[in-house]
């Protein structure tokens, strides 16, 4: 069986193929934005930052635009001022559901995101109604075949990685980490020169709700209109699909 897990990096990897799209810069440039207000604009100071450039070149983002999101989270520039925030709710098969956004009018991405849940037969809950069913991980996933695995275990455990985990279906090592070692993982992976293809602090659920292939493929679709947002960063969901209908569904998309 397969979740969210397994449907971020289909996202991912949808991201990377759709670059080229202004929506997909537009959450890059917002991240960036974000992270150098919060943290300063050196990257090397904020490792936050770093990440975000990092998504932002493996997108194969310009230059510019990252610089130019840069400046505009540290002032330099005039710019929209972004706010967080988390909306909680249930999608089809009474799935749990966390969307984190970042806005420039938090009353109209509530709005969306409450039409959106409706649409597909789902609500928007009360703040807290399903956060306890998830907790914040680091997550990084590094590409199995162009790896040693005993290299890649030493290094990530050695800078402070909790679990490691191989998919051989998805031929990956997914490695996790509580959110403060993030960042020294993830480092200590780059400065070796090994590869990653997601690299995150996500919410991973502690249980999770398998759910029909009768619903399955209205709960994947609800997933994608969430993420096709512009004003939407994540969307987490404990969800649990067979390997072979996700695979199903992510052709067929």
């Amino acid at each position: 069986m397969a979740g969210h897990s397994k449907w971020a990096n289909i996202v991912h990897r949808k991201t990377r193929q759709d670059a080229k799209r202004s929506s997909a810069f537009s959450k890059l440039s917002r991240m960036i934005t974000v992270a150098a207000r919060d943290g300063g604009g050196d990257p090397d100071m904020n490792p936050t930052l770093r990440t975000c450039i990092d998504k932002a070149k493996d997108a194969e983002m310009p230059k510019d635009n990252i610089e130019r999101a840069i400046k505009q989270g540290t002032g330099e520039l005039d710019g929209v001022t972004y706010e967080n925030a988390l909306y909680e709710g249930y999608g089809p098969a009474g799935v749990a559901l966390m969307v984190s956004v970042l806005t420039d009018n938090t009353q109209r991405a509530v709005s969306d995101i409450r039409n959106i849940l409706k649409e597909f037969g789902g609500n928007m809950g009360t703040a807290g109604c399903v956060q306890w069913m998830f907790h914040s991980k680091g997550v990084i996933v590094v590409p199995r075949d162009e790896v040693d695995y005993d290299e890649v275990f030493m290094m990530a455990v050695e800078a402070g990685a909790e679990d490691l985990i191989e998919d051989e279906e998805e031929n990956t090592i997914e490695i996790h980490t509580e959110p403060r070692q993030f960042s020294a993982v993830y480092d200590a992976l780059k400065e070796a020169g090994i590869p990653t293809e997601r690299a995150e602090v996500t919410m991973l659920p502690t249980t999770t709700n398998p759910v029909s292939d009768e619903d399955a493929p209205r709960i994947i679709k609800l997933l994608d209109r969430l993420d096709d947002h512009d004003d939407v960063q994540q969307v987490h969901s404990n969800f649990e699909i067979s390997d072979a209908l996700l695979d199903a569904l992510e052709a067929a998309s």
